[in-house]
């Protein structure tokens, strides 16, 4: 028999359903009438709708551009993202409940419906040119990727960098795209100064367990190039080992870390599989779609290490985990950390220079791009 269509997986996307955010005041639920199953081959069998998933990317207008933070968990305390939504569409992803605020899906919307924050440049140098600003580490790109596919177009990653390469502030990124090959010209000459550093994300050398984990982030073999690209460019490379999913990606700790060691990362973290909200249901359904025989196991394993619960959100516990299995996995990265010379978590932060920021020399009136040549004229309207 086949799966309802909310559980029918689409090319190239990662959730399969669009699944109401928690903040809607009406609920609606799929039902199967049967006319879905006379054509398998057919729109109704899973694939009507199609075109309402193509990637729509807006423009927006943010009123701020960096977010501060106090978790103990993190090792930074700013973060700039330029996009809302991730067209990569990682399905264990922990921003996708924040499409939530904006009335939309945290399923395929949140990997369809991308938002631009258009105007981040110009509020990052006006942000860095106040008096009372005071210089630290910022993190590009932590709750969505600021490299993601609409990135080529827009470039707004590209623009922020440029603020940050001419006032000589520190910035560390995390990506799982090849894209920011891009920008080496820029993050070469900040690294050789302690001004930049880079975080690579590999959940899992399996290529065809990526194309539904992670269906349009680069390949692992692409990361691992890029990897190399990177490091041989100058610029300190760590990886992200996240998150590490029981029975799915779990069994490659090791192998993973020989490959990024052998890529040319320096040092490594790892972040156990996160639920928090809407992605626990959107991941059971990523499950039953992918591995149905072993989805039970999974998050029977899951929930060992989260007191009996599918996400446990208490600073200490949150990343890592509880209990018998967590210890295991935290046993098992430290070990093969320590045998292949990966040591320094969070090293990427801490080797950063703030030491030599200085203020943008030419702010301009905020909206002055936007408004061009008649940005003197007054308008009654």
């Amino acid at each position: 028999m086949l799966p309802p269509p909310s559980l029918k997986a689409r090319k190239g996307r990662g959730a399969v359903s669009n699944l109401q955010g928690r903040y809607e005041l009406q609920a609606r639920a799929g039902f199967d009438d049967g006319w879905g199953l006379a054509d398998e081959a057919g729109p109704a069998a899973g694939e009507e709708g199609a075109a309402a998933w193509q990637t729509r990317v807006s423009d927006e207008q943010a009123r701020t551009i960096l977010t501060r933070n106090a978790s103990p968990d993190l090792p930074f305390n700013v973060s700039l993202n330029p996009y809302r939504g991730c067209e990569h569409g990682c399905i264990y992803c922990f921003a996708r409940p924040t499409h939530s605020y904006l009335g939309l899906s945290p399923g395929l919307d949140f990997e369809s419906r991308i938002y631009a924050k258009v105007n981040a440049p110009e509020l990052l140098r006006r942000e860095l040119a106040r008096a009372s600003y005071l210089p630290e580490p910022i993190a590009l790109g932590v709750n969505t990727d600021a490299y993601q596919p609409c990135e080529r177009e827009r470039q707004l990653t590209r623009r922020v960098l440029e603020v940050l390469h001419e006032c000589d502030h520190p910035v560390a990124l995390i990506t799982k795209s090849s894209l920011i090959e891009r920008d080496i010209d820029l993050l070469a000459p900040m690294a050789e100064k302690r001004l930049a550093a880079v975080a690579v994300t590999v959940t899992t050398l399996d290529p065809a367990i990526a194309r539904t984990l992670e269906p349009r982030a680069a390949a692992p073999a692409r990361r691992l190039r890029t990897i190399r690209t990177l490091t041989e460019a100058g610029i300190p490379v760590g990886v992200s080992i996240a998150p590490i999913i029981p029975f799915v990606t779990e069994p490659e700790i090791e192998q993973l870390l020989e490959a990024v060691r052998d890529a040319g990362a320096i040092h490594a973290h790892y972040v156990v599989l996160r639920l928090p909200w809407e992605v626990s249901p959107l991941f059971q359904q990523w499950l039953e779609a992918h591995f149905p025989e072993r989805a039970q196991r999974v998050m029977n394993r899951v929930r060992e290490m989260r007191g009996g619960k599918d996400y446990d959100s208490a600073f200490g516990a949150r990343m890592q985990g509880e209990g018998v299995w967590a210890d295991l996995i935290r046993q098992r990265f430290e070990k093969a950390v320590h045998r292949l010379g990966l040591h320094g978590k969070g090293g990427r932060f801490k080797q950063l220079d703030c030491t030599q920021f200085r203020r943008p020399l030419v702010v301009p009136p905020l909206g002055s791009k936007a408004k061009g040549g008649n940005a003197g004229q007054l308008d009654l309207f």
